[in-house]
């Protein structure tokens, strides 16, 4: 199983739902919270090229925010990126 970086905030609605679909999917993930923390977010920001939570990778991989996870997941093909 690839491993799992997410950037959030606490009170997102994308963060929450993106988590939500890794944990239905049993998979677990390091979560960075970027709340109040401007260095984690500039860290966030310097890597992803956008400022927007949340912020995903898979393996190496950045997948980019929860629209874009749901995309993949709709695919049918983010189980395969999990290795799962």
């Amino acid at each position: 199983m690839q491993n799992v970086v997410i950037y959030t905030t606490r009170f997102c609605p994308f963060c929450i739902r993106a988590k939500y679909l890794l944990d239905q999917k049993g998979v677990k993930y390091d979560e960075i919270a970027v709340d109040g923390n401007p260095s984690l977010r500039a860290e966030m920001t310097a890597k992803a090229g956008r400022h927007t939570v949340p912020q995903i990778w898979i393996g190496d991989q950045h997948v980019g925010g929860c629209d874009e996870l749901m995309a993949i997941e709709r695919s049918g093909n983010l189980d395969k990126l999990l290795g799962i």
